[in-house]
């Protein structure tokens, strides 16, 4: 599909720059997939919105404040940095932004004599470097570090400085595996007693991790979005998960992904599913004409224009119903993006 067809015009208004004051009281626009009826709730409500016996699948990656300031030893020049991912403690992937260039064996420092080695560039501008610390990845990041905000809350609040907020409320309650560097950001909804209610009510819940990487940012460049270069993310399926969706499917019961990264996850995993947990990568690309093999339903926010989270939306809903949803959200002034309201999708 051409990524043209993924543009919209959102006011500036309707970009959410803080989260709702309560997690569940997120406004939540509901729409049928079976007859296209559209209704007008609040995240609350949804005990009430499922069925007795739906799965929820839930990814509980936990985010990494993996947002950094930090000085050139050599010179004394400001670096600012983003961790993107460690795989033994020992070395990072970073993206760094600095006034000068950047050198192979320069020090990057922190506080506290904590420092980062720059060791190689790789082909995008970003590095691998040698983690110079006593503290490991997380404890160093929860010293050093702020959450990972999108850059368009970062530009939208200018100089205002609500990481404490942040650190509470860009995380999901039910955040376990760390490893993100963004939020799945459907799911900073819930809170435990909407999570007990649900549970009240017959709905099942269960877990998948995937890991948001730095592509949740990525714009799309290419004119047909077949031709975008995916990224890859870190997934995992535990067992009790995969027991669980071959229980709903067996059941005919309704499987409800909260988050595109959900479905991602779950449209990754292989057929027949695994007898132990899964554990691998994907990049995998769902638009408009992929079939949904283990999604039923979608609790989702509202994503920006000409991305892959827009093509997936509009790979269960059609991309024409897609944008007539998105023009009922405007003009029913709903917050978007990451800390914005809620559409259910069943």
């Amino acid at each position: 599909m051409r990524t043209d067809d993924l543009d919209y015009h959102l006011p500036e208004e309707l970009i959410a720059d803080r989260p709702p004051e309560r997690r569940d009281a997120a406004r939540l626009l509901t729409a049928s997939l079976a007859d296209g009826s559209v209704a007008h709730h609040h995240v609350t409500d949804l005990p009430d919105l499922l069925q007795p016996g739906d799965l929820l699948v839930l990814n509980d990656t936990r985010v990494l404040p993996a947002r950094f300031t930090a000085t050139r030893a050599a010179t004394g020049g400001s670096v600012d940095g983003l961790f993107v991912e460690t795989r033994n403690d020992t070395t990072w992937h970073v993206m760094l932004r600095s006034g000068g260039k950047l050198t192979a064996g320069e020090r990057i420092a922190f506080e506290d004599d904590h420092a980062i080695e720059l060791l190689d560039q790789l082909p995008d501008g970003s590095w691998i470097a040698a983690k110079q610390s006593a503290l490991d990845t997380e404890a160093l990041l929860d010293r050093v570090g702020a959450m990972p905000l999108p850059p368009y809350i970062l530009k939208k609040r200018g100089d205002v400085d609500w990481d404490d907020l942040d650190r509470l409320r860009y995380q999901t309650v039910y955040a376990r595996q760390p490893g993100a560097v963004a939020a799945p950001t459907a799911g900073l909804h819930f809170t435990d007693d909407l999570l007990r209610a649900l549970t009240e009510r017959g709905i099942h819940l269960t877990y998948v991790t995937l890991h948001v990487g730095l592509g949740t940012f990525a714009p799309v460049r290419a004119e047909d979005l077949n031709d975008h270069a995916m990224h890859t993310e870190r997934i995992s399926v535990p067992t009790e998960t995969l027991e669980a969706l071959r229980a709903a499917r067996v059941e005919q019961r309704r499987i409800i992904a909260v988050g595109t990264t959900s479905v991602r996850t779950l449209e990754s995993l292989p057929d027949p599913l695994p007898t132990g947990t899964y554990e691998a990568t994907t990049d995998l690309l769902i638009q408009p004409g992929y079939a949904m093999r283990w999604t039923d339903g979608l609790l989702t926010n509202f994503h920006l224009p000409r991305s892959t989270l827009l093509a997936l939306v509009a790979a269960m809903t059609g991309l024409d119903r897609l944008m007539e949803l998105y023009r009922v959200a405007i003009d029913q002034r709903y917050r978007f993006y990451s800390y914005g309201d809620a559409m259910l999708l069943t």
